[in-house]
């Protein structure tokens, strides 16, 4: 259980950095394709850092209702992110191409 927490931590730090590092090249870059698929970058890994996050907290900690509660309402946030970041990195990729 050591080792799944330690690597849910590292997943976290370094989604979390991948996320930081998108969000900087997107408000950097004068082309706007290029700025929506860094931004669609950024909302992916943020959305897998939220994921991990309440995955987290309900593997770490006793399950009580308001932890639940949180945990859920971060999971679904996480999805919620994930789908758009998908769903925008697939349209601005396809501009791109046009």
């Amino acid at each position: 259980m050591l080792v799944l927490h330690w690597t849910l931590v590292t997943l976290i730090c370094v989604v979390s950095l991948l996320s930081v590092v998108f969000s900087f090249k997107s408000r950097r870059s004068t082309d706007v394709r290029a700025r929506g698929i860094y931004g669609a970058r950024m909302n992916i890994c943020m959305g897998a850092m939220l994921m991990l996050i309440s995955l987290f907290m309900m593997l770490a900690f006793s399950g009580s209702t308001v932890k639940v509660i949180i945990g859920t309402l971060l999971f679904v946030l996480g999805l919620f992110n994930l789908f758009a970041g998908f769903r925008n990195h697939s349209a601005y990729t396809a501009m791109k191409q046009q």
